[in-house]
């Protein structure tokens, strides 16, 4: 029987391994000297903008929305067509989610739809580079006007994109990586708020370190004792160990590679599926430069969980990204509404991700299209009969 093609997969080496094993074999498996070396090396992707590591993606969403300051009362704007955590972290300080639709081509936040819901009480508006394609980040500004909140870029597909020729991570006052197995480097689990502001950024890690201050000028009771440490604000425990600091310094030396690769079976899907009726191909902007996390197709005419089923039982793992946030019922249970965000949920209706990672194969891939071409004649097939 042949294997599952699985939509994404992590790609680790010998040398990945040799990195981990030796922090193992080491003095330091956390809080030591790997945490601000991999913190530098994503700098360097970064436009120069500070990182901190943090335990995963939706940790580095929950430790951004705080050092914000979002807390109850506050409003935070969130495009539907994103994985929940985007929203949900700020739920969880309390802020109130208000959705805005996203853009036919990108589908990613539409500046018009945000600045349709900000308002006095908006203290971040949260981008997301849908299928690692960023946002119109300066539209996003300008859409903002006199506003005082803050920017957010949910980056969890773009690490290694620009926008018009400036990095992701420099685009916006707050930027969130994950390093989730699926996405462009992997430390298993694992992500960081990046930020060109030191104070946003001294704010993220004392959340991320529990709140705890040990810097003896900022203390109240400075003079305890060496061992004296103080929480001023409440923060977790989201530290990123060196074990998997290691691990993503490994993979970021690969991350132009793994870029390259992605660029390469995006063209390849991109040629071979142009003429093939009933899908549309993803779009994409002069001024980008996407990170293609994701090659996410549009299956017309109500098929889409037709050729789901059919790819599936064919053994290629396509896959649907994602659920509009506020169709899931913790949302509904608030109040939200279907019918909100028409151009998002018009794609999910169609939205199918095909197979897309470094260690695709090019005969994997031709398997990946024919197998799409099938499932849409064998439907096509039987409505004629």
């Amino acid at each position: 029987m042949t294997a599952m093609l699985p939509y994404g997969r992590h790609s680790v080496t010998e040398d990945d391994i040799a990195a981990v094993a030796g922090v193992l074999r080491g003095d330091w498996l956390t809080t030591g000297p790997q945490v601000e070396a991999f913190e530098a090396d994503l700098a360097a992707w970064t436009g120069g903008a500070g990182c901190a590591t943090v335990s995963n993606g939706t940790a580095a969403l929950h430790v951004a929305y705080a050092a914000a300051g979002v807390g109850p009362g506050d409003e935070v704007i969130v495009p539907p067509m994103t994985f929940v955590a985007t929203a949900s972290s700020a739920v969880a300080l309390g802020a109130k989610v208000v959705f805005a639709d996203v853009e036919e081509d990108t589908f990613t936040l539409d500046p018009a739809a945000a600045a349709a819901g900000t308002t006095s009480r908006t203290r971040v508006v949260s981008a997301v580079d849908y299928a690692g394609h960023p946002a119109d980040y300066d539209a996003l500004r300008a859409a903002l006007g006199g506003h005082d909140a803050l920017l957010l870029a949910d980056a969890a597909h773009s690490i290694g994109a620009s926008y018009k020729g400036r990095p992701v991570g420099s685009l916006a006052d707050l930027t969130t990586l994950s390093f989730f197995p699926t996405k462009n480097l992997t430390t298993a689990e694992g992500g960081a708020v990046v930020s060109p502001h030191p104070e946003l950024l001294k704010r993220a890690r004392r959340f991320r370190g529990v709140g705890v201050v040990r810097e003896r000028d900022e203390q109240r009771w400075p003079d305890e004792g060496g061992w004296h440490q103080e929480v001023h604000e409440f923060g977790l425990n989201y530290r990123l160990p060196d074990v998997l600091c290691a691990l993503g310094r490994s993979q970021l030396r690969r991350l132009g590679e793994f870029l390259t690769r992605r660029d390469h079976l995006v063209a390849r899907y991109d040629e071979a599926l142009a003429d093939l009726p009933g899908i549309r191909l993803p779009g994409r902007r002069a001024w980008a430069r996407p990170a293609w996390h994701l090659y996410p197709i549009r299956v017309l005419d109500g098929r889409r969980r037709e050729v789901y089923d059919r790819m599936r039982a064919a053994g290629i793992g396509v896959q649907v990204n994602y659920i509009p946030v506020h169709w899931h019922p913790a949302f509904a249970d608030l109040g939200y509404r279907r019918g909100s965000c028409p151009v998002a949920e018009s794609f999910y209706s169609q939205q199918l991700s095909l197979p897309l990672y470094p260690g695709l194969s090019d005969a994997d891939q031709d398997r990946v299209i024919d197998a799409l071409a099938t499932a849409l004649r064998a439907g096509s097939v039987r409505s004629a009969a």
